[in-house]
């Protein structure tokens, strides 16, 4: 029986939000002094040119959602959060002791956990605090993750007051029997709620987030809710695949079973009728699992091949230089990755002890660099090319590897480029993975990383 193309390519792979990912990046060879040298380099090579980024991670929920991934601390005491806000701005102190000026900040995204568990006053304080210490950029460009069950319109008017022109609502699907699975019980009136309130104060990029593949999920859910979705018109959607790795986030991803959850070429006709849904109402689909307006400048970033993609995913502007605040959060200074500890106790220990509490990274050598680039181009633009200055002596092992994915008409192979077909899209991951030269050196062994379609 002939296999389909979806069941041919459904492997295990990375995300590819870096490069080297995470799992095969060299501890043993960083530290945090290489770390400060490598941030003060590319602080001094971007920051009046481009600025720099910030990932503040806020890691508290008042209850666990069983698709969720994240790094996060449940709890409904909300006294936590002027503790760890105090921890987030003294961390920035740390980093700007280092600097020799102030910085200048294109880009906040304030993700989760649940930003909005914080007050309207403690983010305010959040935010004022991270500028008593540094500067807006010119076009600069602000975001936060919202809950639609608990953000008020107070926390989006203030969040907009400071600067904030983009929010996200996590919506993943309106049935009910999924929402009991994932443990998200949210309708669309709250939903639809947060999203009038943002155009109302006068957000200009709304998006949605919603999953695929999440358990009991069936064609007609995938309809409903995208149908649900196109009436409250956001901006930009992220439509992407259920990420199952249980044997990394435990319990929280146990609260169902294997057999729950839509498979291969069905879990792909949930993605197929959803993108076919999303282009009827002029959504375009952006890299990977990103689907946009004309007017939002995710699109435009993709039209004038100016998109990025990072640990916060795909933006529509680049800076070279992205620091991580946070229990948890990774920085990026595109010559290494440091990632601060996953421990909330050991976080605020470091930090007491005027330490960065970054316990984990890599610095990257020539060769990480070309393949990293290789992988931006793939995930921004669809394509690539190897001249001289993305050349690299396994190029030919890499087309080799590439010849049966070209054979099925995924890609398309010229003299020293590549270009991911419309067929090829769903496959950006598999593509990518024949570029990913840590990955082919050394398979993994267990399982690390969720399925690839």
């Amino acid at each position: 029986m002939q296999i389909s193309l979806t069941q041919k390519y459904n492997v295990p792979g990375p995300r590819y939000t870096s490069y080297p990912t995470v799992p095969y990046w060299n501890e043993a060879d960083f530290t945090t002094e290489k770390w400060a040298a490598s941030f003060q380099k590319s602080f001094s090579e971007s920051n009046f040119q481009d600025g720099i980024s910030l990932y503040i991670h806020l890691p508290f929920c008042e209850s666990m959602c069983t698709f969720c991934g994240c790094n996060k601390r449940i709890t409904k005491n909300h006294s936590v959060e002027e503790t760890y806000i105090k921890a987030l701005l003294k961390e920035w102190s740390l980093y700007c002791r280092l600097l020799p000026e102030k910085p200048s900040i294109k880009e906040i995204h304030l993700g989760g956990g649940t930003p909005t568990f914080f007050s309207t006053n403690n983010l305010e304080h959040l935010i004022n605090g991270i500028f008593s210490y540094a500067n807006k950029a010119a076009d600069y460009e602000f975001s936060f993750e919202g809950h639609p069950n608990n953000t008020t319109y107070e926390q989006l008017k203030k969040l907009y007051d400071l600067g904030f022109r983009r929010v996200s609502f996590g919506v993943q699907d309106y049935a009910e029997k999924v929402q009991k699975a994932i443990h998200r019980i949210q309708p669309f009136h709250n939903v639809a709620k947060v999203t009038f309130w943002a155009k109302e104060i006068g957000y200009t990029s709304i998006g949605h987030d919603i999953i695929f593949g999440l358990p009991y999920q069936t064609i007609e859910d995938v309809i409903d809710t995208i149908e649900k979705t196109n009436s409250l018109k956001p901006d930009r959607l992220a439509f992407y695949s259920y990420a199952h790795v249980p044997w990394i986030k435990g319990n929280g991803q146990r609260g169902f079973n294997e057999e729950n959850l839509p498979k291969d070429a069905e879990k792909r006709k949930l993605y197929e009728i959803g993108k076919q849904l999303l282009a009827q109402n002029s959504y375009h689909e952006i890299g990977m699992d990103h689907f946009a307006l004309t007017s939002d400048s995710l699109y435009k970033a993709a039209h004038n091949t100016k998109l990025h993609r990072n640990f916060m995913g795909y933006s529509a502007s680049k800076t070279q230089l992205m620091i991580g605040l946070g229990v948890s959060s990774i920085s990026d200074s595109w010559y290494s990755f440091a990632q601060n500890t996953k421990n909330l106790e050991d976080y605020y220990q470091l930090l007491e002890w005027d330490k960065l509490p970054v316990v984990k990274g890599h610095i990257l050598n020539e060769e990480d660099l070309i393949i990293r680039k290789h992988i931006l181009n793939l995930t921004c633009e669809l394509e690539t090319s190897w001249n001289n200055t993305l050349n690299f002596k396994e190029i030919n092992s890499v087309l080799k590897n590439l010849a049966e994915i070209e054979n099925d008409g995924l890609i398309i192979i010229e003299k020293d480029s590549l270009k991911i077909t419309e067929a090829g899209r769903p496959f950006v991951r598999n593509i990518c993975m024949a570029f990913d030269l840590h990955l082919k050196r050394k398979s993994p062994e267990t399982n690390l990383f969720s399925m690839t379609v």
